[in-house]
């Protein structure tokens, strides 16, 4: 193999180590955004399921019976959009960092491909 093919793979082979490095807790990041919120509707479903049913055990509709479950049932959605925004937000803001760093380990790597080979830039 000649030189210029060999510095070439072992610079684009530490570009793609770099690159998998940053990709590191994207996946759950994603997971997360996209989980909580349904994790936040799920207990809404239940804590209004929960008054549902202690409105038919007592046969009372009244206030006291539907505002503790239903209350509760929007802080679980408040707390799954609390996990998701920011998990959203955050996911974006890492994809593109992790874009412009890359283009700068790019060009970085076709510079020191170059060096290597020619001792100049």
């Amino acid at each position: 193999i000649d030189l210029n093919t060999w510095i070439g793979m072992g610079v684009e082979r530490s570009v793609g180590n770099i690159n998998s490095r940053m990709q590191d807790g994207l996946a759950f990041l994603a997971t997360v955004g996209s989980t909580a919120p349904f994790v936040g509707l799920f207990g809404t479903v239940w804590g209004i399921y929960h008054a549902l049913t202690a409105i038919g055990l007592s046969g009372n509709a009244s206030i006291e019976k539907v505002a503790g479950p239903v209350g509760e049932a929007l802080i679980m959605t408040a707390f799954g959009l609390a996990v998701a925004v920011p998990a959203v937000m955050g996911y974006n803001w890492l994809i593109r960092r992790n874009k412009s760093v890359m283009e700068k380990v790019r060009a970085f790597s076709g510079d020191l491909h170059n060096v290597l080979l020619a001792g100049k830039r």
